[in-house]
């Protein structure tokens, strides 16, 4: 049975309000369904990150962050399917698989996600559960490097975006299974 969610709350919206920019994707798009090519592999999927494109962050921007993030997951603190810091203000993309163990991201790294491992883990909702959304977010950040390193939790990171996130570029596809 699936579970009733009565309102779809942004969870970007409890953090300090700040100015958006764009992001785009050869691969999903906003509110439109996963691939299964994004699904975790468990769940039937390739369990490959989405290509990801941005531009328009402001001045001052020294690095960026790209993180999914799955707030309709049935636990209180959502799940975080990927997690990459430090990606030189240069950087203003990603090809699909970036998110691949073995991936060589330019300058940046992979923090666990709440899979436990250093990579992108795919949309993986319970079966017959309600369509949940994965917030892909690219952050421009103030700082060239987060402080962070790759043992840091989701959450840590999350943290420290809050103080210097400059602007943030949100695509939000869906995935029920």
């Amino acid at each position: 049975m699936a579970l009733e969610r009565p309102v779809a709350v942004d969870p970007y919206d409890y953090l300090p309000p700040v100015p958006s920019f764009e992001v785009t994707s050869t691969d999903v798009r906003h509110g439109g369904p996963l691939a299964l090519t994004h699904v975790f592999t468990a769940a039937g999927g390739d369990n490959r990150s989405p290509q990801l494109a941005w531009s328009g962050a402001p001045d001052g921007t020294q690095s960026y962050a790209v993180t999914c993030f799955d707030p309709d997951a049935p636990v209180v603190s959502g799940f975080w399917h990927w997690v990459v810091v430090d990606l030189p203000a240069s950087v203003t993309s990603l090809p699909q698989g970036a998110g691949s163990s073995d991936a060589t991201l330019p300058g940046g790294f992979h923090v666990r996600s709440d899979f436990g491992s250093p990579q992108y883990g795919g949309a993986a909702p319970p079966q017959g559960d309600h369509p949940h959304r994965y917030f892909f977010v690219v952050h421009a950040v103030d700082v060239p490097t987060l402080g962070v390193d790759a043992s840091a939790s989701p959450a840590v990171v999350g943290f420290n975006l809050a103080f210097h996130t400059l602007a943030r570029a949100v695509i939000t596809p869906t995935y029920a299974h």
